[in-house]
């Protein structure tokens, strides 16, 4: 595809994705060899509308230079012509016709040798005739886990890219939010002021990505165990998703996997490790093979980041205030009663942490801010992206404009924050939102 025109997809991409109708359009493409039948079986499993949608133009920019004239046509033909006159705007003209076919030389089959080697006929008595005009195609069958491939100008298939995660059940999922505010005073914990104001945002947020959502304040360490223990027994079949989110104080702490812990408000941490074990593979059977996401609001441990001198075209205006609180507790050595050493997975196919990402506020070893007032800088550039771009962008891609968007904010004019997460997911993952 010429680059004049990728660039007025990807420009256009989410009224493409917000509007288009790609059932209508699968005909036309394949009648005008845009795309292979395959090709269309793929995008037709991407999942809802708005993924199929997306799949569809994603693969479009990978055509020939005729594909985009072409798709113009089929939009046409399909009666949506107001996506036509859209993707027209600024373009080169282009000839809104069908491409002549091309004459398609097939390759000479000449007939395998009927001799076989004297060891073969003396192991096997019984060959099957060969039909040497008879040949397997070498294009596999769709299948949902199936990666696309692509072929490249000297003949080797490469990927170009791996199937987004099935996320259209209604709802998708269950979220539990655990929101430690008022902290027992033997705990030696301020309370987390604030932290209502991003329990809030995130009900209303998942709330809008079509979750079930169940708020959990102020638990103890054996209550968060016993509410998380709770969300693994539930059955997962019929969703595509779990979520939790705790906002709480939180340490650093000795860990194999994954780095952290978070406080009950009688001042005993739960690690990330354990909190991750109760959804994984082998505890939650009806979560094998979905995305289980974890968001932590809470400090990786105490040290505070003065962040590194840039120059100034790098540094972009911060939010941060004089009065922004952390939520760190200095390390703890203690290992946590769960075993972590690793096991081989229930499911043979896929290791135990699969499927999971872990989402921290902070990087792990330093303090993460809030404000008292408008909540922490996280949660808040969390929710407001999540509101910008959940429509259009994956979740791996919403998390890095978090992480930039953070870090260029000051706390009392010195003190830096970068998010960060552990990402072990096999696809993107798009949420759904509200057509």
């Amino acid at each position: 595809m010429e680059e004049v025109h990728r660039k007025i997809l990807q420009r256009n991409r989410t009224n493409l994705v917000t509007d288009l109708h790609p059932s209508s359009l699968y005909d036309g493409l394949l009648e005008k060899g845009v795309f292979t039948q395959d090709m269309i079986d793929e995008i037709k499993s991407a999942g809802t509308r708005r993924d199929q949608a997306r799949k569809l133009v994603q693969d479009l920019e990978t055509r020939g230079s005729r594909a985009f004239p072409l798709f113009l046509l089929c939009l046409e033909q399909t009666d949506q012509q107001s996506l036509a006159q859209l993707l027209q705007c600024g373009a080169p003209a282009v000839q809104l016709q069908p491409a002549t076919p091309n004459k398609v030389d097939l390759p000479v089959v000449r007939p395998l040798p009927l001799s076989l080697p004297t060891d073969f006929d003396q192991q096997r008595k019984d060959v099957v005739p060969i039909h040497p005009t008879q040949r397997p195609s070498l294009t596999p069958s769709p299948s949902p886990e199936r990666e696309s491939m692509r072929t490249t100008p000297t003949g080797r298939i490469r990927r170009d890219s791996i199937q987004s995660y099935k996320m259209d059940a209604s709802p998708c999922g269950h979220c539990l939010i655990i929101n430690n505010v008022e902290f027992e005073p033997e705990s030696e914990l301020n309370n987390r002021k604030g932290s209502n104001v991003d329990c809030d945002k995130l009900e209303g947020r998942f709330k809008a990505l079509n979750f079930i959502v169940e708020v959990k304040t102020n638990l103890k360490q054996r209550q968060i165990k016993h509410a998380l223990s709770a969300l693994s027994q539930k059955d997962h079949s019929q969703y595509d998703c779990c979520v939790v989110i705790i906002l709480s104080h939180g340490t650093e702490v000795s860990h194999s996997r994954f780095p952290g812990a978070v406080y009950g408000v009688d001042g005993q941490h739960v690690p990330i490790q354990l909190i991750t074990n109760y959804l994984n593979g082998r505890h939650c059977l009806s979560l094998q093979g979905k995305p289980k996401l974890f968001f932590i609001q809470a400090c990786g441990g105490g040290e505070q980041d003065t962040g590194f001198e840039v120059s100034p075209d790098e540094v972009e205006p911060s939010i941060g205030g004089a009065d922004d609180q952390t939520d760190a507790i200095p390390m703890s050595s203690s290992s946590d009663s769960l075993s972590m050493s690793d096991e081989v997975d229930a499911r043979a196919t896929l290791p135990t942490p699969s499927d999971i990402l872990v989402s921290y506020s902070t990087f792990p070893g330093y303090v993460s801010w809030r404000d008292p007032q408008a909540g922490s800088w996280y949660i808040e550039t969390l929710d407001c992206i999540l509101e910008e771009n959940a429509a259009t962008e994956d979740l791996a891609t919403i998390l890095m404009m978090v992480n930039h968007d953070v870090s260029q904010n000051s706390a009392k004019g010195v003190y830096k924050q970068m998010p960060g997460s552990f990402n072990f997911l096999r696809k993107p993952l798009y949420f759904q939102t509200k057509a």
